[in-house]
Parts: structure tokens; C-alpha cells; sequence
């Protein structure tokens, strides 16, 4: 009696437990599913990074049972800061956006939206110098994905017809434009409809002025002690461009300059190497140079901008943290990585990446290496804007030097009283 009383009441407890046994299997093989909001400012990048996404979610899925919706969002350029700025403000903030390494981090991170990644894997894989560019606060707010040695685009096969190497003072560009034309070639392509396209002009003018005879320009300017009249002798190579130019610039952005200068319109374009792709696509056979941009007579001012633009950062209000630290951590996966930033055209930034550079890189570090390139000024995100706006006004004559100054101290004051 004794044992059959023993086995009623283990068979009543195995009973009792079997439904949470259940459960716990059931929750153990249930999927998590999660959306993941995704803000980034390169639409002609969508494909590649819609196909290496589905590769994410696929791993997520096999290691985590995670099933990540991932929501991509990815406006045009020319609006993708002012829509990102509106969102984050309103509590809107995507999980992962797109932001300039040099320009926004700061901002950024003083109005809180930016997460510390420094313990995140990816970080101990990244060259030093670039690790530099996405650190702030002694903290790595950003995986950086352009990390970039960057002038203006010069057609390589038009130069060698011609006899002609990239010219290293203001001087020599003057003949080199005369030499051009008198031949039948465009000097500069022009294309104006995106704001920041003519805005890369002054990026590179100032960068060269700055480091060869204004050092402390920008710390100057942060204390109010300077103005942009005080490197006016950056309109110099601008107003040589926009005189030396293809006519109906508004008609032409991005995509159609690509194709026009591919394709020979013009022989130098002021534009970055982040355009080899979409270049290459309308002509697979150009030989794309990139050589730094004479500013003056000195040579010690034409200059390579060394910079780290695009990055990714995580929002600090995102209630998705670990599967966004997943994704970051995965564009610079052991594996896949290598193949992705290969497509995309862009320079190796992490010891993960085993491709060849490309060879207009190696070109533009020719210079770095002699010591003529400097890092990107790191100028308020509020200046470039209006900068880019005041470009195309200038070049419709609108405006005159003397109010682009004024607007520009203008505005650069009003983003250090915020």
C-alpha cells in the first residue's frame, strides 16, 4: 500500500509539472520576432546593402532565433540630415542612422542621441587612425564606414592624350584649363541640382587655405575671433571652376554627372572617390584619377583631405540595442566584409578587410605620404549646409562674396551659441 501511495504521488507531481515542461520547450523554440529601424543617407547603395542585410537576418535567425524585421529607410542626400535631425528631435529616432563622422559627431553626442560602442567586438578590429575619426569623449560612438584620402576626379585617359599631370598651384591650373579647351575638353563638370555636390568646392578650397596658412582658423572661429573673410582667397579655385564649367549645372546631379563624366564630358570633376562606383557602372573601362585641388601658388596648400565621413551609429533611445549592436558588428564581420566594402568601392578600414586597395586610393596616398594631406576640418554640420545652399546661389550670381562671408560667420555663430 505504502509503494502504491509512493508511485500516485510521483506520477502526480510528474503530471503537475509536465504542462511547464511543455511551455518551456514551446518558449524555447518560440521565434523572437524584433523590427529594426535603419537610417542611411546613400540610396544608391540600397541593393547591396538590402542583399547583405537578408544575410544578417538570416544569421540572427540560425544563431539567436531572432526573426529581424529590418525597416530601411534611405532618403536622398541632399535631404537625409534635415530629416534625420527632425526625427531624432521629435523622439522618432531610427535604431541605426547614418551620420558624418567629422561634422555631426560632436553635436550629436553633446544632445545625447549617440550610444557608447567601445566594448562592441568591431572596435578592436579597426586601424588606429580611423578608430580616431568615430571617438569622442574617449568613447567609439560610430563604426565608420567611408574612410576616405580625397580630392577632385580628373579622367586619366583625357590628362594622358593631352601630356598633362595634375597641376600643383593656381597657376598651373590656369594652363592646364587653357590646355583643355584648346582641345576641344570641358575643363570641369558641373552639377549643381544637389546642393551638396558645389558644396565639396569649398570643402577642399578651405581645407587647403586652412592648413597651409590659417591653422587655427576653425579653433578661431569656435571663440569668435575669426571670419571667413579671413581666407577669402578661397573663391580664387571656386570662381576658376564655376567659369570653366559645363553649362546647365541644375540639370545635372549626381547620378547623370557620373554618366557625363564617364562618358568624357568634362575632364575634372569636384567630386569624391565614393562616386568610382556609379562612374564605373556607366563606364567600366575609365581610369579614374583623384588628385588634390590647387588652392594658391604654394603647393604646400594643395592638399588630400583625409577624412572619415559616412559612419553608423546606434540611437541611445533604441529598444532594439542588441540586435542593432548585431548589425554593426556584422558589417565588419571576419567573412562577409571584405566582399561588401569591395562592392561598395570603399577603402579597407578594419583588419578584417583582405582586398586590394583601389587604385585612385593608391594615388591619393602617394601625396599623404610626402605629408600633403591633412584631416577633415571639422566644421559645423549648420556651416555646410548653408554653404551648399549659398554655392548654387553664388553661381547665379544672387549672391556676392561679401554676403557668403557674412551669412557663413553668421551661421557658424549661431551653431556654437546652441
Amino acid at each position: 500500500m505504502k509503494k502504491l501511495i509512493s508511485l500516485m504521488l510521483v506520477l502526480a507531481v510528474v503530471t503537475a509539472l509536465l504542462p511547464g515542461f511543455s511551455l518551456a520547450v514551446s518558449a524555447q523554440d518560440q521565434v523572437e520576432e524584433v523590427e529594426l529601424k535603419v537610417f542611411m543617407s546613400f540610396p544608391r547603395f540600397r541593393d547591396h546593402f538590402e542583399e547583405y542585410f537578408a544575410e544578417f537576418r538570416e544569421q540572427e535567425m540560425r544563431e539567436k532565433n531572432i526573426d529581424v524585421k529590418i525597416k530601411l529607410e534611405m532618403p536622398n542626400p541632399q535631404n537625409a540630415e534635415q530629416i534625420l535631425k527632425t526625427r531624432l528631435a521629435s523622439n522618432d529616432a531610427p535604431d541605426i542612422f547614418t551620420l558624418h563622422a567629422m561634422a555631426d559627431i560632436p553635436t550629436f553626442y553633446e544632445a545625447g542621441y549617440l550610444t557608447d560602442l567601445s566594448d562592441e567586438p568591431f572596435v578592436d578590429t579597426l586601424y588606429e587612425s580611423v578608430k580616431r575619426t568615430v571617438t569622442y569623449d574617449n568613447k567609439v560612438v560610430a563604426l565608420p564606414l567611408e574612410s576616405l584620402a580625397w580630392g577632385y576626379l580628373y579622367n586619366k585617359e583625357i590628362f594622358n592624350e593631352l601630356n598633362l599631370t595634375p597641376p600643383q598651384t593656381l597657376a598651373e591650373m590656369k594652363e592646364t584649363i587653357e590646355v583643355l579647351k584648346s582641345n576641344d575638353h570641358t575643363p570641369f563638370l558641373l552639377s549643381f541640382k544637389e546642393s551638396w555636390i558645389p558644396q565639396l568646392m569649398m570643402a577642399l578650397s578651405l581645407g587647403g587655405v586652412v592648413n597651409s596658412e590659417y591653422p587655427d582658423f576653425v579653433v578661431d572661429m569656435n571663440n569668435n575671433q575669426a571670419s571667413y573673410a579671413d581666407v577669402i582667397e578661397v573663391f580664387n579655385i571656386i570662381d576658376l571652376i564655376m567659369e570653366n564649367g559645363t553649362k546647365k549645372p541644375f540639370e545635372v546631379g549626381s547620378t547623370a554627372g557620373s554618366a557625363d563624366f564617364a562618358n568624357g564630358r568634362a575632364a575634372m570633376w569636384v567630386q569624391g572617390p565614393w562616386m568610382a562606383g556609379s562612374i564605373l557602372e556607366a563606364n567600366p573601362e575609365m581610369e579614374i584619377g583623384v588628385a588634390p585641388l590647387p588652392v594658391s601658388n604654394n603647393p604646400e596648400g594643395t592638399m588630400i583631405n583625409l577624412s572619415t565621413s559616412t559612419s553608423l551609429a546606434v540611437s541611445k533611445n533604441s529598444k532594439q540595442k542588441e540586435v542593432a549592436y548585431d548589425l554593426l558588428n556584422f558589417i565588419l564581420d571576419q567573412e562577409k566584409s571584405s566582399e561588401l566594402f569591395e562592392k561598395l568601392k570603399f577603402n579597407p578600414i578594419s583588419t578584417v578587410h583582405d582586398y586590394q586597395s583601389f587604385p585612385w586610393v593608391e594615388e591619393a596616398m602617394s601625396y599623404a605620404s610626402k605629408g600633403r594631406a591633412y584631416q577633415d576640418l571639422s566644421i559645423p554640420g549648420g556651416v555646410t549646409d548653408e554653404t551648399a545652399k549659398l554655392l548654387q546661389s553664388y553661381y547665379v550670381e544672387t549672391v556676392s562674396k561679401e554676403e557668403i562671408i557674412k551669412s557663413l560667420d553668421k551661421a557658424w555663430k549661431d551653431s556654437i551659441s546652441k
